[in-house]
């Protein structure tokens, strides 16, 4: 029995079941979470290994190689990516997206476990993490405040400001950026030290053996027991002043004979800067699966709550990844309520008649709706990709209902009664309805099942925009007619057609008569449509317009904190006069807000510098990439810095790798190729990470005099480190206050590193007594590389190369074809990583998504038509929508990129779905009123152009204020979807309402032969679909 007739007999359990989906829809709604990209589980896995002050060179033999090699060996490995600096190497294997994570997390682990005895001894125990990308920061601040000092308030934010932080819900970490650290400093005198023969190993050691409480056994005293404490410790600087300690020797001491001991800071390393002046930062992230925005909205009550607490306490916000995700959702909220209206004028403007409109606008909030119970179900949350999803299926969803209004309105100007017209019109179009919408389903649900990252991104595309589509069939085919029966009046009066109507039957007409002419212009048009491609730029995603970005500086190797400190004010002064740019965050050192997850966890570094640059909102200023190439010029004649500008993001940068196991050809081929690069005309800024060389002090032993005197190399070492930096932070003596632990650091004053005669002079321990480290070895200056990068267990050089609005296609192009990357020398190749990797993979994905869409409309019509030869008709209207797509996007200024590759996936069910409607038509009338072919084609045309042409433009309208780029979101992600989408949808309409009848008439000759073939062959009558 037919859905629609039921529904129209028995209205009230329709009625029922739409309340029950539209309050499950509305409560679903409520509990999804909103976030900015859909939380994604990677299975790339980081290794860091520290050995503080170990040289890139030693670590990339003693460390990094022997890790690489264990961890080559693991299952669905895909690269391993190394990097190591002074004291540490960040190893970071990434696995196929196949295999689990936590399974990715215990191979790697028993990986490095089965090495870590082959490692150096004082190797700390590698650190193994899992790659999350939910722990990007999505807030900073800066605080400050009149009544504490830098110590004290760093205190506050290590101590107060992140205990408060992380009981509020969704908050996953909170990280001191800049500030300082509270130390015990003893520094030693070198000539006193000299004079007692003592080292300054020796002082450290000993301090930590008396300083420390331990366990002491247990004693039964007065019938119970109890602990056996030692407490040797002190409480402050002064009394640890006063301590005695016996030397090696069995002579002994006090400290303050050899030294000066200091409650005071540890030496920065990093600093936070709010518009030049020196403050205490923290940034929040946030846990997987919270929402940015309720994260956003809690840490600021806390944060009030803490003002309030504090008087005089002053928090700044510097950097805020919240507010575009909330201007996200809102717009894309706007966007959805502007096209359903803007859709529902279009049917007005048709209908003329209120009551048919309020019947198709009623689908279009009952199909979005219910969506979102399966959206739920399947564990999605409210994201760019969804929102997507939803805006993009809007102007689709009042489709159905149009088409079956239409219909019905047809039938009520024939004089029938409303019921009786809703009863046939619903039972004559039901086929059509119905093929529609699963040609659609059939075109958006495989790229639910795309393969690599974009895929992960997909599924909540694919089965977002399934989910809604299909809602809107039930709607369709339930609700809709049984509205119409109800609501609806009966017409009296004739109507005339319309004036355009006579004028395109002609047309049509004459199509169906001269079909050779119209198959060879349709032909020339797709030609002529594929001929565009090459013009189109090609990119990934393309680039955003927030409201922030970001600058990297990076001095030469060896800079100190005060010379980046210098050179960042500089910069920030630069940017500071540049329009739109209303606030400047400097970080050095730390702080990784905005920083690519990709890029892997490189250790902080004195001499790299972050500005993270608040701008104007986005109604008030030019786009984002006209106001950064400003920032490039202002910084161009910075002296002695490498800078990069931009957030890092996709289509912002391109990375040329080469990699060799030579690193002196390597060295050779990565100059000539920074040489030709800087040929390109139109790029931004261009780095790489050969030609970062620093310099170092070499102590060269003397093997002959160090056996002599029983000198070991490990004991120079030992001595030079704690002279200098002071011992392993684990080997450090503590002092214990009431919530904390402060560590003791003994080494010598800081003036003594000024000098290299002052080394040389130390006391080494030897076999006979200390000796004189200036007798058993030498020091000299060297050099050596800053930092080593490797890829697949090969060394690397990466140029990173600002795209400054380029396309990222088009400058992979350029660089392929530079005559130092077309003669490498041998061993050296050229390896593609990063956007440019993912771009491949999305481009083969989508064609193999599309190729499963085309299969299954196809098989979906065979299934619907009972027909092998008219499914072909309709999809000859596929390469139709092609070349407005191409128009469009070449028109509108779009690169050919992820969102206009959706755009043309959407274009395959629409124009589909045109044909579909006149097909179905033609085979109808023919079947049932026995018309010749060309007289049920031209009915076709007269009674579906209509329809057609309503759907067009409602859906037009749905997509013209995504196209436009209007309301408060960030459009440069959907537009190029809209814009090919329209331009595509106009080509189709017009074409397909032409062309369609033509080729109807050939495919139907072509199966008359068939069928005269079949007949002969096999003899007789043989009563086949086409024979009849």
């Amino acid at each position: 029995m037919n859905v629609s007739t039921w529904s129209i007999k028995n209205p009230i359990p329709a009625l029922m079941l739409f309340v029950l989906l539209t309050f499950g829809g509305l409560i679903a709604f409520n509990a999804m979470k909103v976030q900015n990209f859909p939380d994604m589980d990677l299975p790339t896995i980081s290794v860091t290994v520290s050995l503080p002050g170990a040289s890139p060179t030693q670590l990339e033999n003693d460390v990094a190689r022997k890790v690489e090699n264990s961890i080559a060996t693991l299952q669905g490995l895909k690269h391993i990516y190394t990097k190591v600096q002074d004291g540490g190497a960040t190893i970071t294997a990434e696995f196929r997206l196949e295999k689990p994570t936590q399974e990715a997390l215990d191979d790697v682990r028993s990986a490095v476990a089965r090495v870590r005895a082959d490692l150096p001894g004082d190797v700390r125990d590698p650190i193994i993490t899992k790659m999350d990308l939910a722990a990007q920061p999505v807030l900073a601040f800066t605080v400050a405040s009149p009544r504490m000092d830098d110590e004290a308030l760093s205190w506050f934010v290590d101590n107060d400001v992140a205990k408060k932080l992380l009981t509020v819900p969704g908050v996953g970490a909170v990280n001191r950026v800049g500030g300082v650290d509270r130390q015990v400093h003893v520094a030693l005198d070198p000539l006193k030290l000299q004079a007692l023969g003592a080292t300054a190993a020796d002082v450290s050691r000993q301090l930590r053996l008396v300083q420390t409480e331990s366990a002491g056994g247990r004693t039964d005293l007065g019938g119970s027991e109890q602990p056996v404490r030692t407490l040797a410790t002190v409480q402050t600087a002064q009394e640890l002043a006063g301590l005695t300690l016996a030397l090696s020797d069995g002579r002994h001491l006090r400290l303050d004979q050899v030294a000066t001991v200091t409650d005071t800071i540890a030496e920065p390393r990093a600093l936070a800067l709010l518009n030049g002046k020196p403050v205490v930062g923290f940034e929040v992230a946030r846990s997987k699966g919270a929402s940015e925005v309720e994260v956003g909205a809690a840490v600021k009550v806390a944060l009030a709550e803490l003002r309030a607490a504090h008087p005089g306490l002053e928090v700044t916000e510097a950097f805020n990844f919240v507010q575009p995700v909330q201007e996200e959702y809102d717009g894309s909220m706007h966007l959805l309520y502007e096209g359903a209206l803007l859709a529902v004028v279009v049917v007005w403007l048709f209908l003329r008649d209120w009551r048919a409109t309020f019947v198709s606008a009623v689908a279009l909030p009952l199909s979005v709706i219910p969506a979102f119970i399966g959206m739920q179900w399947l564990g999605f949350s409210i994201n760019v990709i969804t929102l997507l999803a939803l805006s993009l299926v809007v102007g689709i969803l009042v489709d159905d209902a149009i088409v079956e209004v239409e219909n019905i309105v047809r039938h009520l100007r024939m004089g029938k009664t409303p019921y009786q017209a809703a009863m046939e019109a619903a039972d004559e179009i039901g086929l059509a309805v119905v093929a529609t919408t699963f040609t659609l389903i059939a075109v958006f649900l495989p790229t639910a099942f795309m393969s690599g990252i974009a895929g992960k991104f997909f599924k909540q595309f694919g089965w977002t925009a399934s989910l809604a589509v299909f809602a809107s069939l039930v709607v369709a085919r339930v609700l809709t007619p049984m509205m119409a029966a109800y609501i609806l009046k009966p017409i009296v009066g004739t109507h005339d057609d319309p004036r355009w109507m006579g004028t395109y039957l002609r047309w049509a007409a004459w199509c169906i008569k001269h079909r050779w002419i119209t198959f060879a212009a349709t032909i020339a048009f797709f030609v002529g449509s594929l001929a565009l491609i090459p013009l189109l730029p090609t990119g990934f995603i393309p680039p955003d317009d927030n409201s922030q970005t970001q600058v990297y500086l990076e001095l030469p190797p060896g800079a100190t904190l005060a010379q980046t400190r210098g050179v960042a004010e500089d910069a920030r002064q630069r940017v500071a006069a540049v329009a739109h740019v209303k606030s400047v965050y400097t970080t050095i050192g730390g702080g990784s807000a905005g920083s690519d997850p990709f890029a892997g966890g490189s250790n902080a570094e004195t001499r790299k510098a972050t500005l993270t640059i608040t701008l104007d909102a986005r109604g008030e200023r030019p786009r984002k990439q006209g106001i950064e190439a400003d920032i490039r010029t202002a910084l161009e004649t910075l002296p002695g810095v490498r800078t990069k500008v931009g957030l890092g993001g996709s289509g912002e940068k391109y990375v040329l790798v080469l990699t060799g196991d030579d690193p002196q050809a390597l060295q050779t081929a990565a100059l000539a190729v920074e040489k030709d690069l800087r040929t390109i005309p139109g790029l931004g800024s261009i780095s790489s990470t050969a030609s970062l060389v620093r310099s170092e002090i070499a102590v060269r032993p003397d093997f002959a005099r160090a056996a002599d005197l029983g000198v070991t190399s490990s004991a120079i070492a030992e001595t030079l480190r704690i002279a200098t930096v002071g011992d392993y932070d684990t080997a450090l003596p503590k002092l214990n206050l009431a919530s904390r632990q402060v560590p003791i650091v003994v080494k010598l004053q800081d003036d003594a590193r000024k000098d290299l005669s002052v080394l040389e002079r130390l006391p080494v321990p030897g076999a006979k007594g200390p000796v004189l480290l200036g007798q058993v070895a030498t020091l000299e200056f060297s050099g050596g590389p800053a930092v080593v990068d490797r890829y697949d267990r090969a060394r690397n050089v990466n140029f990173e190369i600002e795209l400054s609005g380029q396309p990222l296609g088009d400058v992979t192009q350029a660089v392929a074809a530079l005559p130092s990357i077309t003669n490498l020398p041998p061993g050296v190749r050229q390896i593609t990583i990063g956007d440019a990797e993912m771009m491949g993979e999305l481009f083969t994905s989508f064609g193999l998504a599309m190729l499963t869409g085309v299969l299954c409309i196809y098989i979906v019509l065979v299934l619907l038509f009972k027909d092998f030869l008219h499914p072909v008709t309709i999809l000859a209207a596929l390469p139709l929508s092609l070349g407005g797509a191409f128009v469009g996007l070449l028109i509108a200024q779009k690169s050919f990129s992820m969102p206009s590759l959706i755009g043309l996936i959407m274009l395959m069910g629409i124009a589909t779905k045109n044909s579909i409607l006149l097909v179905e038509y033609a085979i109808l009338a023919r079947r049932e009123q026995g018309m010749t072919r060309f007289e049920a084609l031209m009915d076709a045309c007269h009674k579906r152009a209509r329809p057609i042409i309503m759907t067009t433009l409602a859906m037009g309208a749905g997509m013209m204020p995504i196209a436009l780029g209007l309301g408060a979101a960030d459009g440069s992600f959907r537009s190029p979807m809209a814009v090919a989408v329209i331009g595509g949808l106009i080509t189709s309409t017009f074409l397909s309402l032409l062309v369609i009848p033509a080729v109807f008439t050939g495919v139907d000759d072509l199966g008359l032969k068939f069928g005269k073939l079949w007949r002969r062959v096999t003899g007789g009558s043989a009563n086949t679909p086409e024979a009849r």
